[in-house]
Parts: C-alpha cells; structure tokens; sequence
C-alpha cells in the first residue's frame, strides 16, 4: 500500500496544498483571533531577510526609516473623503481605554497616509525640506472577512513609505523609482519571481490615489497575486492637511506625495511561485538558512559537520548545522525539503571514509557525492544556478499561460482556465472591466504594448493583463 503523501497534491487541491505547506514547513500558524497569524521562526526568517534586502533598496533610494503611532484619531481619515471611503470596511475602532468611554475614537492603523500628512505639514516650510522622504517598518489591521494566512490577514507586516515632494514631476518620478529599482529589482532578482509592472485601473487605484503602480506574479495555480504597490497621491493629502511649502519665489504652495508598500504577502507569493508538492523551494539570495549540514550518524561525522559549517559561515555561506544524530534521518531530511532550503550536505561514517558528501540539491533535484574540501568553492556556483532556474520557471509559467485575446467573452475564458489574458485597454474599457468583474475576473494591470508602463490609462496600445487573483 503505497503512503499518503505529506502535502495535498497542487494539482487536486491548489489552497489545501498552500495551508498544509505552511501546517508542515513551520511557516505560521492561525492567531486567537480570527483573521490573524503567528509567523512561526522558520516564517519569520523568510520576512526578516525580506526586510533586509527590501530595506537597503528603500535607503539607496533616499529613504529614512521612523515611526508613528498605532493609533489614529478618527477624525484624521475623515479629512479625505475618498480615503475614508476606501477603508471604512476593514477599520477597527477602538471607542474604549482605561475603563472609559473615549472622548474621540481611534482607529487602529490601516496605512499611515493621515497620521503622516499630520506631521508633514508641520516639518514641511520651506522648499529646502524636501523632498521628505520616510519610510516605517510597521504592522497595520485592515479586517479581513475571508482571510487566509499571509495573503490576506486581519494584522500584517509590511513597509510603508510616504514622501512629499515640490512638483508633480518629482513625485511621478520618485514613485517610480520605487516601483522599479526598489520594488522590482528585489521580486526579480531576490524573490526569483518574474513580476508584471503595470498601472492600476481608476476602479483598482488606491484610495485617494491620482496613480497606483503596481506588480503582479502569476502563482502556481495561473491566478495573480499582487505583490506591491506605489501611488501617486497628488496634492489631495496635502490639501487636506494644509500640507504647504515656501516656494523659491517666496509663494506657498501645496507638496506633491507619494506612498508605496510591500508586505508579508511576500511570503504567500514565495509559497505559491516556487513551491511544489514536496514542499518550500526557497530562491538562494533570499534563504536565511543557504545550506544545512547533516551528520547522518556517529561522532565523527558530527564533529565533521561542525567543522564544515563553520568554514562555510566564514566564506560567507547562511548556514545551519544539524546534528541531531538522536532523530531518525530520514525525518530530519524531509522536513528541511519541505522548508525549502536550498542545498543539504549530508556526512555519515562512509562518506568521511572516502572524504566525500553527498550534496542534495532542493531546487532541480538529485543528489551527488562530491569531495567535502570542493564545497566551498562549489556552492556559491549551484546557489546562483538554482536561483536563476526558479526565476526562469517563473518566467516560462507566465509566458506559456498568458494568451493575447481581442475579446472579453475569451479574456473571462483564458482566466477562468487558470492563466492570464492579455487584451486591449481600448477593446475593454471600464464597461469591460465590470462585466469581466461579475466572473470573478479582474484588470490586474495596464501595460504598453512594448512592456513598459504606460503613462495614462488611455495611453495609445495600452493592453490589460486579465486574471484571477488572490
């Protein structure tokens, strides 16, 4: 009688084998309260080199990390209509504190926009104070009525970036600066996940955007996920909260901002890019565990492994040692395939006999024994290989399930069938998009025909990416 595989099979139920993935690679759990989660350490060390990558990215492009408070008066969200609009839904009110009823209620944060511009407008003077470029590592509670764990939370982790700028141009630019050396860079060349930069549609933009950026995956499963945004805000924070600077020729005048935000969404993204029915295939830039080293049995093999993890940290390899000769190995090796972690070194008694290793690499599979002394030298070469073979998969995925359409009835059909359909803006148009919406179908992105993003939603050739989403 043959086993029972340890994770549901992608190709009979795609959300059950994401939950049993994330149940048995230690990723996170489901919190007390509905809609939240604890990220298990495992998870959490995905999201902290997630941060440390994203977070260089964000300070090169000028960026200074603060912090503002959890709570926001109620009254802040009020000032901009649309804003307060957009998040109504998801907002939760606290009205309670201290035993008493409070005076003004306050809203746990949703995004930062309102509390920001409050204080915005009172750093800002001159032209010499901007451009006002900050950036918050924070968490945010948006309640969730369908929630699923990382992808979409009642309480997630995330950046948010907010800045003001003197003129419309320098904003326009600055958001996609972010967008493209900050946000993409990091997706493609990190996460191994070969994103779509396009334009929201005005019905996706953000509230209170004049612009939203955004970049899309295509998952596993041919759905879309977005993986991070940037908006163009205008001036229509700034002239909610009196956001206002002396111009050069002594006249006042209203900033221009921006905000932009990724989060632990990412890590739901990585699942479902690189994953397969083994478990986590984790890209080699982005494992906070590179290469773990197996003692198989015996002491000396242990004392072995040890010394080689250490040669390899101090060539600048992410290590982890296990030694755990008291737990079966066969155990031992399937949960790190099910983390994903890109290579393993296993030693026993008969390989250190030889003054070999046996090398299992996670990403295309197989073993090989190689002599331990190439190791440091090998590794850095099969890291970079399996990290460029999952951005090439993720490429061939969107690719080979993206189908170019000229009609709406076969933009819902090629979605429906699990991919994406690539279809003229001015074939579809807003009238388009609602009906494409009533199948669950929506306008991930607008995109020029040469790729790039376009500059207006009208733009001449500008092509809709069509999809299902997460």
């Amino acid at each position: 009688m043959a086993k029972a595989p340890i994770l549901t099979p992608q190709a009979e139920d795609f959300p059950r084998w994401y939950q049993d993935l994330i149940n048995k690679a230690e990723l996170a759990d489901n919190g007390p309260v509905r809609g939240t989660m604890v990220i298990r350490p495992y998870g959490y060390g995905l999201w902290e080199r997630m941060q440390q990558e994203m977070d260089a990215r964000i300070k090169d492009a000028g960026a200074q990390n603060a912090y503002f408070p959890l709570f926001i008066p109620q009254s802040y969200l009020t000032k901009e209509a649309e804003h307060v609009e957009g998040f109504a839904p998801e907002l939760a009110v606290v009205t309670h504190g201290g035993g008493k009823e409070l005076e003004e209620p306050v809203v746990v944060r949703p995004t930062s926009e309102t509390i920001i511009n409050e204080y915005f407008s009172k750093w800002v003077q001159s032209y010499r104070d901007l451009p006002l470029l900050i950036n918050q590592w924070a968490n945010v509670v948006r309640w969730e009525m369908r929630p699923r764990v990382f992808l979409r939370t009642s309480e997630f982790l995330w950046q948010e970036g907010h800045t003001a700028h003197a003129t419309y141009e320098d904003a326009r630019d600055y958001a996609a600066r972010i967008h493209r050396d900050v946000y993409a860079d990091f997706m493609v060349n990190v996460l191994g996940i070969d994103v779509v930069l396009g334009r929201k549609t005005a019905k996706e933009r953000f509230a209170g955007a004049i612009n939203t950026l955004t970049l899309e995956g295509m998952m596993g499963d041919g759905k879309a996920l977005q993986l991070g945004t940037s908006h163009e805000l205008g001036q229509n924070f700034a002239k909610a909260f009196n956001t206002q600077y002396l111009s050069k020729d002594s006249k006042q005048e209203l900033v221009w901002q921006t905000s932009w935000g990724v989060s632990t969404r990412m890590v739901g993204g990585l699942i479902m890019s690189h994953g397969d029915d083994s478990g986590l295939r984790v890209p080699p830039r982005l494992a906070h565990v590179q290469v773990v080293v197996m003692a198989i049995k015996g002491d000396e093999a242990v004392a072995k492994v040890r010394d080689l993890g250490d040669r390899l940290k101090a060539a600048g390899i992410r290590v982890q040692v296990d030694d755990r000769v008291d737990t079966p190995f066969g155990r031992r090796a399937v949960d790190w395939e099910l983390k994903g972690v890109p290579v393993r070194i296993e030693i026993g008694p008969r390989d250190l006999e030889n003054g070999t290793a046996m090398l299992a690499r996670r990403i295309p599979g197989g073993k090989e024994p190689v002599t331990i002394d190439s190791l440091v030298d090998l590794l850095p070469k099969v890291l970079e290989e399996d990290q460029a073979q999952l951005l090439r998969e993720s490429r061939e995925r969107r690719e080979s399930r993206t189908a170019d359409v000229s009609t709406i009835e076969e933009a819902a059909e090629a979605a429906v069938a699990g991919g994406w359909a690539r279809i003229r803006w001015a074939d579809l148009g807003p009238e388009g998009e609602a009906k494409l919406g009533e199948q669950a179908v929506s306008v991930r992105c607008l995109v020029a025909e040469d790729g790039s993003v376009p500059d207006a939603d009208d733009a001449p050739g500008t092509i809709a990416i069509v999809g299902r989403s997460y």
